[in-house]
């Protein structure tokens, strides 16, 4: 299948997609669960992915689409551990014998990916490396639905999968819940950060700006509103667009954060 390529516009895709991610209420109890389950075993995820440079969260949610969280089954495609894969990609791990334990699988799965720390580990570079772990199916072939391997539960996506191997239905909704859901959820209760978008010290304090819903055409204002857009992105639940334009989100992730809309807000 052809790659696809890490552009800007795919970067800013992705940002827009994770700021935007909301979790279907009939959902939501699910979610709370898997996630329970994700941090319960965050240690395990961590001594796989720390030595590679991979983020746990990333090994966590691969582990529940290609596992259902099944530590007996292998994280390249949720063969047992018993045997090599038999799925594709098929003879993994190639050195070892079976049984193999849950690690050895889990780190010859993500090194055949080319995944370490060499990796953009980016909020958009983390979405893009799931989304290729799955493969780019959605995005080449049924481009008016987003793959559901990040999206599942979420108002991103209603219906349409594959439901084998090269086999389409636009009305098959998935019953698995989205990486880059889950994602959401452990960025929401501050569970996980992404290296662009650090927590703040905390000597750190808001900057203010005015609100506006245009770019100022003064660089130095841009760049305090990007400078605060920043600092509102590092705390767990907030996501906004850092476009440097001080508008209706922005100052609504504001009043979460201080208790007040931006000066100038009408709402205020």
């Amino acid at each position: 299948m052809p790659s696809v390529q890490f552009t800007h516009t795919l970067r800013r895709e992705y940002e827009n997609l994770f700021n935007t991610c909301s979790i279907r209420p009939e959902r939501m109890q699910m979610v709370h669960g898997l996630v329970e389950k994700l941090q319960a075993n965050k240690t395990r995820y961590q001594n796989v992915g720390d030595p590679l440079g991979i983020p746990w969260g990333f090994v966590s949610v691969i582990h529940n689409m290609e596992a259902s969280l099944n530590f007996a089954k292998h994280l390249h495609n949720g063969d047992p551990l018993t045997h090599r894969t038999v799925q594709v990609p098929e003879g993994r791990p190639k050195k070892g014998a079976p049984p193999f334990t849950w690690e050895e699988s889990a780190r010859d799965a993500l090194t055949l990916k080319g995944l370490g720390s060499k990796t953009d580990w980016s909020l958009a570079g983390t979405l893009y490396q799931l989304e290729r772990y799955n493969g780019w199916g959605y995005r080449l072939y049924h481009q008016h639905v987003l793959s559901p391997y990040l999206w599942s539960f979420s108002h991103h996506y209603r219906s349409g999968k594959y439901i084998a191997d090269g086999t389409w239905s636009d009305n098959a909704i998935s019953k698995q819940c989205g990486a880059a859901v889950l994602l959401r959820r452990l960025a929401e209760i501050g569970e996980i950060t992404f290296i662009d978008q650090p927590s703040p010290r905390p000597d750190e304090g808001p900057l203010i700006v005015d609100y506006a819903m245009q770019k100022s055409d003064d660089a130095w204002v841009v760049a305090r509103v990007k400078d605060l857009q920043r600092w509102l992105n590092t705390f767990p639940g907030i996501f906004v667009k850092e476009d440097g334009i001080p508008g209706e989100r922005t100052s609504e992730a504001y009043r979460k954060i201080t208790g007040a809309y931006l000066p100038g807000d009408p709402r205020a």
